[in-house]
């Protein structure tokens, strides 16, 4: 007789991340979920993302609002809001609970009072674990990852884990290395002290942020 599978938990997901698992499921109406550990993992490197002359623009012109854990779950279900998504009520609930205890955080983009931009991922140590982002007008996705890697740099972080590389994630800066290196990485990252919420939730002015980005970049 086949043991059952252990129920998923916070504790059974942050466990799964530590090992370099993350979990998926098949469409948003499957019920299940299943563990994935890509023999190629996509990874940004923290100084590795270009702020481009437009967006760079965009930041100076304004006109939006960013926020830090402010409506997490509604980042969730925007980033489920499309005709294919891994993402299923049972991941929605367990990244909820993640982020209720402090393990996962989000970054918003706000137009007024409409979100029209984010980006969410879970935290452990000093290593980051990017889930999805989602974008409803131009630049808000690269606006969402700007400030995401800004607040990284700043509290500590050493990786941010993309899970797989696109050809969107490429252009911005994100690479692709072996699944042996990317667990060197992570166990480093386990042993680094980082806390996104470090020194509060804060969010800098853009042209702080595009000015750092050139000198790390």
């Amino acid at each position: 007789m086949k043991d059952a599978d252990p129920p998923l938990t916070p504790e059974l997901l942050l466990q799964a991340y530590r090992i370099g698992v993350f979990p998926m499921s098949e469409g948003r109406n499957d019920p299940e979920v299943f563990w994935v550990d890509p023999k190629q993992r996509g990874v940004f490197p923290l100084d590795g993302f270009h702020i481009s002359r437009s967006l760079a623009r965009t930041m100076r012109r304004g006109g939006f609002q960013v926020s830090f854990d402010m409506a997490f779950k509604d980042v969730i279900h925007n980033c489920a809001d499309r005709e294919e998504t891994w993402i299923n009520g049972t991941i929605v609930e367990l990244y909820d609970a993640l982020f209720q205890i402090g393990h996962a955080h989000s970054v918003e983009v706000w137009e007024g009072e409409t979100l029209i931009g984010g980006v969410y991922g879970v935290s452990i140590g000093g290593a980051y674990f990017g889930e999805s982002m989602f974008s409803k007008a131009t630049d808000a996705s690269k606006l969402a990852l700007a400030y995401l890697i800004d607040r990284l740099r700043s509290t500590g972080f050493t990786l941010f884990d993309t899970q797989f590389l696109t050809a969107h994630l490429a252009s911005l800066g994100a690479i692709e290395i072996p699944r042996k290196e990317f667990h060197k990485r992570l166990a480093l990252a386990l042993n680094t002290q980082a806390s996104f919420t470090a020194g509060g939730l804060k969010v800098p002015e853009a042209q702080d942020i595009i000015q750092r980005n050139a000198q790390t970049s």
